[in-house]
């Protein structure tokens, strides 16, 4: 889950109104966690287009919700945020 790439998958981060599109999970939530570093809110929507996707991003289950609502236009949505708590001891 999440590191199988599809045409039918898409990642999007917005932050402070740019957005950058990417292909795989992993390069997404990489780069949104280094702009979390810098911005308070950052996002990371899952657009889905075909039931084919959905299985490659989650699965049977994510089949299910993709059928529920196939115009959807953000299958899943998530919010990153980065604080820095400063040295552990």
């Amino acid at each position: 889950m999440f590191t199988e790439e599809h045409q039918d998958v898409e990642y999007v981060v917005e932050a402070d109104g740019a957005e950058r599109s990417f292909t795989s999970f992993p390069e997404a939530l990489t780069f949104a966690f280094s702009v979390a570093l810098e911005e308070s809110d950052v996002t990371l929507d899952v657009l889905v287009y075909s039931e084919e996707g959905a299985e490659a991003f989650g699965g049977d289950d994510a089949v299910d919700r993709y059928r529920e609502d196939p115009d959807a236009s953000v299958f899943q949505r998530y919010r990153v945020r980065v604080s820095d708590l400063g040295r552990a001891d």
